[in-house]
């Protein structure tokens, strides 16, 4: 799912292409992506595009009189940049925004119809839109704190709560608690005064880097690889490849469809993390310690 690094990619590339520009058309070609139109589609043709901005993990198209478009990408949706009356792909295109000089194609790969689309008017229906998670960036310490341990959870939830903390998602929850030195089971409550202060730093520096590291990598273009897994990660996606601040295996935990990533020597201590169904089946074959897993997998 693209976080707010690669939302805040896609704003820097939409915003000279779109705003000031007239919407001529709004083409949907899949009935699972609207999931609510008030008013209906047909109102958005010949209005302008004054701003683009960011909800969470959604992208808005403020158009005049107060007209929204919020544009939820999910996990496989992805958005290019084509001439002008560019056909909507067969397979994968779900929606397409014309514009005078230029279309905007929605695309999702798989087959799960998760991408939504939703057009409302009035900043209050826009702000039921919002999850209501704090923005790390604009944040104090304080304010981070108070939200984190509001409620007891473990890090790596905290930090993918879209209710607690806005924009971070399963690729850079693993970055930031790597870099914050911290166990993505570690309960927030938990957390001394250090730690918080460490977890928070390494939220805003790793967000600002790699956003800042994206628009220098695409540069005018229009970002075509929006990827949970880069270059340059330290521990995401990158499952027993060598820690690039200890060297020891990167592992992870598996859960859902979704997977934590993480150091044992820099983050817990040496200690191996297992999830629930591989405890239940292991039991005491799990191995415990780094040094074990080494010897096991030798074997």
């Amino acid at each position: 799912m693209p976080e707010l690094p690669d939302i805040a990619l896609y704003l820097h590339a939409l915003a000279p292409r779109v705003v000031g520009a007239q919407l001529e058309r709004l083409r949907i070609a899949s009935p699972f992506l609207l999931r609510t139109a008030d008013p209906p589609v047909a109102h958005l043709s010949g209005r302008t595009i004054g701003d683009v901005r960011r909800l969470g993990k959604r992208i808005v198209l403020a158009l005049e009189d107060e007209l929204f478009i919020v544009l939820h990408l999910m996990i496989a949706g992805r958005l290019h940049w084509q001439t002008a009356g560019a056909p909507i792909p067969r397979r994968a295109g779900l929606a397409a925004f014309d514009f005078p000089h230029g279309t905007l194609l929605l695309t999702e790969a798989g087959t799960k119809h998760r991408a939504a689309l939703h057009i409302v008017q009035g900043a209050r229906a826009l702000a039921a839109h919002d999850p209501g998670g704090l923005d790390v960036l604009g944040a104090t310490l304080e304010q981070f704190r108070a939200v984190l341990t509001r409620e007891s959870h473990t890090l790596k939830r905290a930090l993918t709560d879209p209710t607690v903390l806005d924009g971070i998602g399963n690729a850079y929850s693993d970055e930031i608690l790597h870099a914050a030195r911290l166990s993505p089971l570690r309960l927030t409550t938990h957390l001394t005064h250090e730690d918080s202060e460490r977890l928070f730093r390494a939220a805003r520096e790793t967000l600002a880097t790699w956003m800042k590291r994206l628009r220098t990598e695409t540069g005018d273009a229009f970002p075509e690889k929006v990827t949970a897994f880069r270059d340059g990660m330290a521990v995401h996606g990158r499952f027993r490849k060598p820690c690039p601040a200890c060297g020891s295996p990167v592992q992870r935990i598996r859960y859902a469809e979704n997977e934590v990533n993480y150091c044992a020597t820099c983050q817990t201590g040496g200690r191996l993390l297992a999830d629930r169904s591989l405890s239940r089946l292991l039991r005491q074959d799990w191995p415990r310690s780094l040094e074990e897993w080494e010897e096991r997998a030798a074997r």
